[in-house]
């Protein structure tokens, strides 16, 4: 039996694909273009998400933080993230290095997976998880597994990918069945993965440094408080990195990046 089609299908019956594998890698996400404009819509939905923005009295915190942002924030922040951008864009290729690496991390894993169709998308701008949802199943997926490429659990980072997930999900009249992947923050590959980065870029140095900083993206603390764990991810993560490498606390150090606005941060700060 063909499992590319429907079985047992009367006769002048259409062809449907159907019964593959999927595989959906999910990224942060990037600006279309270097351009104050294309960073603003970026930032826009960035900042829109309330995963990522929490606040206190949902509805009137967000009326108060949709004014601040399309008043203040986005009159202001995407010609100087534009400018910074365009410091580090391909321009031959029109693309980011976040978009670079995702869709040649997404090349590599499907060249090694045997009959899984492997596709790639952003959780903000383009390709959406949509689009490259309904392109699976376009190519006869009824079974998809989706992927966040964040190796420490956040719900502001992976939960926000799979809220999106779930939403595109609730308009699919013929939906796939779905798996969601774990973090992986102490897998032993993704630990012998780091160590071997370091000790590569450690053996280009003329010199030996004191001290390695390994700088995470920062998050508020209230989110922490409130039960968010990345930052005990992060932390293992750092510990196992440090312990592969055969170095002391001091040679290892874990610090948090990226402060936005005023309220108090992930520390210690890069």
């Amino acid at each position: 039996m063909d499992n590319h089609s429907v079985p047992s299908a009367p006769s002048g019956h259409p062809t449907i694909a159907t019964g593959k594998t999927g595989l959906l890698l999910v990224n942060l996400g990037t600006p279309s273009a270097p351009t104050p404009k294309a960073v603003r819509a970026y930032l826009k939905e960035f900042l829109s998400d309330a995963r990522v923005i929490e606040l206190q009295g949902f509805l009137l915190g967000r009326l108060l933080w949709q004014s601040i942002l399309r008043g203040i924030i986005l009159n202001i922040r995407p010609r100087k993230s534009a400018a910074a951008y365009q410091k580090i864009w391909d321009m031959e290729k029109n693309e980011s290095p976040l978009r670079h690496y995702t869709h040649r991390q997404a090349e590599a894993v499907g060249a090694q997976l045997d009959n899984v169709c492997v596709e790639w998308a952003m959780r903000y701008g383009t390709p959406s998880i949509s689009e490259k949802l309904h392109t699976l199943k376009q190519q006869g997926c009824t079974r998809i597994a989706v992927m966040a490429l964040y190796p420490q659990y956040s719900a502001t980072t992976t939960a926000s990918v799979y809220d999106e997930v779930f939403r595109v999900l609730k308009t699919m009249r013929w939906q796939p069945a779905l798996r969601t992947i774990d973090t992986w923050h102490d897998t032993p590959a993704y630990i012998d993965a780091l160590a071997a980065s370091v000790r590569t870029h450690l053996g280009t140095l003329e010199w030996q440094p004191d001290s390695i900083i390994a700088s995470y993206h920062g998050l508020p603390k209230s989110y922490f408080l409130q039960g968010d764990p990345y930052h005990c991810q992060c932390a293992k993560t750092t510990r196992l990195l440090r312990e592969a490498l055969n170095m002391q606390d001091g040679e290892l150090q874990m610090t948090f990046q990226s402060r936005f606005g005023f309220q108090e941060w992930l520390t210690p700060y890069t």
